[in-house]
């Protein structure tokens, strides 16, 4: 199947770019348009046979110029490192009525809250999760790793060598995050120093989790629907 978007033949010459520029991004464009998965620059340029990645950063760049001027229903995003094409916010509910319940399986508040401490504090160990939270989080930890959203990243540097957890691609591409940098923005946990404040460590380290849990519950009420943007590229 064939689409033809109305607009497309002048994205080279309306804006001063070279036939083979105008190439470059309708290729990128379909590359783009069949890939269920975000693709970095470097594939998406080998897939092309482009000289270099700077082409399909330029390349996205006017497409989604266009795509705003012509007043398209999807953008190119950036998720997890790489490029996908994804359905705007707006569309979200005429998209979700096509595709019915296709995202993540819910998480419970254990793991949603776990979850939220790997998220901020890795490379965390076992031990200081299972300090922050109270409970022992051993099930949860398998969970979030069958659902491949943690991983072991490492072993710590103590007796033990117990292992350190962290957060995957796959936590990035289901939250619809570039990278780390983008979680919210709010004070990480870290480990409680001995102070002469009123508040017990317990009470810093509880206050601390439920900030960033609330955060992070926040971001994902709003990429569970996002999530099915992406139906753009399910043909």
């Amino acid at each position: 199947m064939q689409i033809k978007i109305t607009g497309m033949e002048g994205l080279g010459r309306n804006n001063g770019k070279s036939p083979v520029a105008e190439e470059v991004a309708v290729t990128v464009e379909a590359i783009l348009f069949a890939s269920d998965k975000p693709l970095s620059a470097s594939k998406i340029s080998e897939i092309a046979q482009l000289d270099d990645t700077r082409q399909v950063h330029d390349a996205v760049d006017r497409l989604n110029e266009l795509y705003n001027q012509t007043g398209r229903s999807f953008r190119i995003v950036k998720i997890a490192g790489g490029y996908q094409m994804q359905t705007l916010p707006a569309y979200n509910d005429v998209v979700s009525r096509l595709v019915g319940a296709r995202r993540e399986a819910k998480l419970s508040q254990a793991a949603l809250e776990t979850l939220a401490i790997i998220a901020y504090r890795q490379p965390v160990l076992r031990a200081d999760i299972e300090a922050i939270r109270g409970v022992s989080c051993g099930e949860v930890l398998r969970g979030l790793m069958e659902k491949n959203l943690i991983r072991i990243v490492g072993r710590a540097d103590e007796i033990g060598r117990p292992m350190l957890y962290g957060t995957t691609k796959h936590f990035l591409e289901v939250f619809g995050l570039a990278d780390l940098k983008d979680l919210p923005q709010i004070e990480q946990l870290r480990m409680p120093q001995a102070s002469a404040s009123s508040a017990s460590q317990g009470e810093r380290a509880e206050s601390a989790t439920e900030e960033s849990l609330e955060s992070l519950e926040e971001h994902t009420e709003m990429t569970e629907q996002e999530s099915s943007s992406a139906v753009v590229n399910d043909k």
